[in-house]
This record gives C-alpha cells, structure tokens and sequence, in this order.
C-alpha cells in the first residue's frame, strides 16, 4: 500500500452514523488514504470497521488516529501516532508488520529521524499553515519536507492546507496531503477532494 495523494481525515461529523455520505464522496473524489479521526469521542468498533470496508471498497488505505486496539479490533490498515500516543515499537507488535504506521513529526527533523530508524511507515509534518483544526499548532517550513527526502520515507504535510497553497508543499518534497476542513468542511465534498487531486497531477 502506498502513502500518497489526498490522505482525507475524518471530522466530528463523520464520526457519526450518518457521516458515512461524506466520506463516501471523498472516496470518490479520489482520497487514497482515510484517516478515522474522532478526537472527543471513540467511534464503535462496528463504525470504524464499515467506514475500512468502505474505503477498501474504493481502494483505499484506510488509518486510525492515536488508537492501537481501536486499529485492531476494525481491522483497519494501520496507525496514526503522535506524541503523546503508544510507542511504535509496541503498535507494531499490536499491528504485526504489515501495518502501515505514522509519526507526527510536527517541525521536528529529529523526531523525524529517529521515527525512521524505529520503522515509521510515514512521517508527518506540519502545520504549514494556519488551521481551524488546530490553530495552536507549532508551525513548520515546507523546508522541512526538502531536507526529510533523505531519510527515505513518504512524507505526509498537513496544517490549513488548501488546493491554493498545497502544491508547493508537493513540490518541497510531499507524497500525500492530508487535509480536514479542507474537504469536509466544504458544501462539495468529492469536488473539494477533486481539486486537491489535480494537485498532484499537475506536479507529479
């Protein structure tokens, strides 16, 4: 499974039953990788394991944030993990070795370089630019994703990015753009995640 192109996450409302439309259309608009992200909440195992039959239905890969046993128990392709999260020594031997496991990196080169040398699948930087999500959040320099093309792994930029401003960070380096509010908070989601799409075909 690769890790690139439109990675979509998951907001609140897509957590919810009915929020199954919304990530059907950015299935169809051509996201790739699906992040099932419920910060305030953990979705039901049987939620999570339709929204995994549904992104495979779409050949997509689909992730869950923070929650080993959650990525377990749904069969779910893999794990996001940040900081405060399970070490990615102890979410492989959850997950087994062909999961796909992600490190948020935030601005960190460091952090970055050591998820590689333990096995990251991924490594995610950002925010690169202001979002709602997270409008605290450290701030990174798309130099960063120019300098981590040397550790040898995809490279996941994330952080208020919008069709506008993504393609710079595809052409410092990115292999997949994951976006929150940029698609699901939009009227058009499959045509939100449509343009994000020709991003990388205009660049790639």
């Amino acid at each position: 499974m690769r890790v690139t192109g439109l990675y979509a996450v998951t907001d609140a409302r897509c957590c919810a039953p009915e929020g199954r439309e919304r990530i059907r259309a950015a299935l169809v608009g051509g996201a790739r990788l699906l992040q099932v992200r419920c910060k305030d909440l953990r979705p039901p195992v049987d939620a999570v394991r339709a929204l995994v039959s549904l992104g495979h239905a779409h050949g997509a890969t689909v992730i869950v944030n923070d929650d080993v046993g959650l990525a377990c128990e749904a069969g779910a392709d893999g794990v996001h993990l940040g900081r405060e999260d399970m070490t990615l020594e102890s979410a492989r031997a959850a997950l087994g070795p062909s999961a796909i496991i992600g490190v948020s990196c935030y601005d960190d080169l460091d952090r970055a370089r050591n998820a590689a040398a333990r096995g990251a699948d991924y490594l995610a930087f950002g925010s690169f630019y202001p979002s709602r999500t997270k409008p605290h959040a450290v701030r990174a320099d798309p130099s960063l994703l120019t300098a981590a093309r040397a550790l040898g792994k995809p490279l996941v930029a994330i952080g208020g990015i919008l069709p506008e401003n993504g393609g710079a960070l595809i052409a410092a380096g990115a292999s997949a753009l994951a976006v929150i509010d940029g698609i699901f908070g939009q009227n058009d989601i499959e045509g939100a995640a449509r343009a994000y799409l020709r991003l990388f075909e205009e660049i790639l």
